[in-house]
Formats: C-alpha cells, structure tokens, sequence
C-alpha cells in the first residue's frame, strides 16, 4: 500500500522545519552568533526548538508510515499526525517563551512520546497478529 496520508502531514511538517531554521537563522543574525549560541539564552531556545523537532518529528512520520501501509484506518492514520502536530507546536510555543511555560513544553514532549510508543505498539501489534 502506498502511503496517501502521512506524506500531506510530512509536507506540513517540511514547512514548520523551514520556519524553525529560518527563525534560528534570523535570531543568529540579530545576535550575531554565526555558530553556536554565544551564550544567548533566545538563540539557545530557538536553536532547542528546531533541535528537538529534528529529534522526534522523522521517527514520528517513520513510524506512522507504516502504521498507514499495514492497512490501519485512515482516521487513525490522520489522528496520529493531527495529534503530532498539535504536540510539536505546543511544543515549541512553550519553550520559546521567555520565561518558558514548563507545562506547554511538557505536554508537548510527553504527547510525542506518547505517539512514538502508540505507534510503535501498533506496529508490533500487526506483527504479532
């Protein structure tokens, strides 16, 4: 089965990696730290944000790519990704926030989590069934 649904999320999920690097960039440039964080604690966030989307966000849609190629329904397969991307904005509205909102970064962190482990459970679901 060709994958249809995940790769609408990846391409949504492409654009949000692009906003993230260019945010990094443009605070780079006002702060002129061409590398590193120059101790700048709103580099550092911005440079965390898109860090930790780059940590997560590939395993994610991996994983949901398979879980929509071994037949699981569609709202499931969009449930998974809706949710994912509600997590990582979250996520990354919380942690640049200054002073940071623990409890946005927190649920953002612990829903990704949560979506690896469902997604993972799944698939070893369909290969124990």
């Amino acid at each position: 089965m060709i994958p249809t649904i995940v790769p609408i999320y990846a391409a949504v999920f492409a654009v949000m990696l692009v906003a993230l690097s260019l945010r990094v960039a443009r605070t780079r440039g006002n702060v002129r730290v061409p590398i590193g964080d120059g101790g700048n604690k709103l580099l550092l966030r911005a440079i965390r944000v898109q860090g930790n989307f780059t940590e997560y966000v590939p395993m994610a849609l991996i994983l949901f790519t398979f879980v929509e190629m071994q037949g699981w329904p569609h709202w499931l397969v969009h449930g998974l990704c809706a949710v994912l991307l509600a997590a990582r904005l979250v996520h990354a509205f919380g942690i640049s926030q200054e002073p940071e909102d623990i409890r946005l970064r927190a649920t953002g962190m612990a829903t990704t989590a949560g979506l690896l482990i469902a997604s993972a459970a799944l698939l070893l679901f369909s290969a124990i069934r």
